[in-house]
């Protein structure tokens, strides 16, 4: 994504009006974790993406309809691809959090800002700086810390489901990368297209016998809780979520918005123990601090 960068002397009340959504962006997608797992049990997986996306994808196909018009047919098969790689990284996510805490899942989700230089030196083939690399390794160790909890046990199958998810996000940045024919695609009109062969992978997952209930018998069952849950995931954590970012990427620089969307996993741990009652025992408060520190670390290399 382009942007045009604020001017050096802009006024702090200006960057500010900036900052704050994109801040509001990184609390509830860290917050979504703790949503995500309120509403889904290991059954309802596919129907709740079913829900979470069918809900928000008429508002972006409106919204986008002249620029999803005007894409070619190399643009739709390159978004359609990425579109499958969106609905992996989406059933590891949510079958991940439904079997680990929602500070495991928005810690160990944070390791993609690290693993997606390391997968793009590996195909360049050039070497990251050693300061990167130990940044890297700081936030494995913190990971490995972060999932023994009170003690060193095997790290559980939500925590494996988050790593591959983070890698999965991995290969969906270095996908986008790499496709030639959706790097001119109207950004509005990609995510549109990708969401849409998401939904359409959950749709057909949902309608093979033994992958759950239908998505509208698990509506059905939705209370008011349930609802609002799933509300906040496709309103804001997709939604607004995804339009704040096209506002603020034009406003300030790329590595200012990779910054402030980089506190999420902050916002996950801040929100899974303030509010989801979930403790994370000595090793596992030091892990946490290693990911987070390593974490930034390994961004500002990576930027370097």
């Amino acid at each position: 994504m382009s942007a045009v960068a604020l001017p050096a002397l802009a006024p702090p009340r200006r960057a500010w009006v900036t900052d704050l959504p994109l801040l509001l962006v990184a609390a509830v997608w860290g917050a979504s974790y703790l949503a995500a797992k309120g509403i889904t049990t290991a059954h309802t997986v596919i129907a709740v993406l079913v829900l979470r996306f069918a809900i928000v994808l008429p508002a972006l196909t409106v919204a986008g309809w002249r620029g999803l018009r005007a894409l070619s047919g190399a643009q739709w098969r390159g978004a359609g691809l990425l579109g499958l790689v969106l609905s992996g990284i989406f059933l590891l996510e949510t079958y991940g959090v439904v079997h680990t805490s929602a500070t495991n899942a928005g810690l160990i989700i944070s390791l993609t800002m690290v693993f997606t230089p390391l997968a793009e030196a590996a195909v360049t083939r050039v070497r990251p700086p050693g300061a990167f690399l130990a940044a890297a390794g700081l936030s494995v160790t913190g990971v490995v810390l972060l999932t023994q909890g009170g003690g060193f046990t095997s790290p559980s199958a939500g925590d494996l489901l988050m790593l591959l998810a983070a890698l999965a996000r991995t290969v969906h940045v270095l996908a986008m990368a790499r496709i030639k024919a959706v790097q001119d695609a109207d950004s509005l009109s990609l995510t549109t297209v990708q969401l849409g062969g998401a939904v359409a992978v959950f749709a057909v997952l949902a309608a093979v016998p033994g992958t759950g209930p239908a998505p509208w018998t698990v509506a059905g069952g939705f209370g008011a809780t349930e609802w609002a849950g799933l509300l906040f995931l496709s309103v804001f954590c997709t939604l607004f979520a995804f339009f704040v970012q096209m506002w603020s990427v034009r406003r300030t620089s790329p590595s200012r918005v990779s910054l402030l969307l980089g506190t999420e996993p902050l916002w996950a741990a801040a929100t899974g123990i303030a509010i989801g009652g979930e403790r994370l025992g000595v090793p596992g408060a030091v892990g946490a601090v290693l990911v987070l520190t390593g974490t930034a670390w390994g961004r500002r290399r990576a930027e370097a």
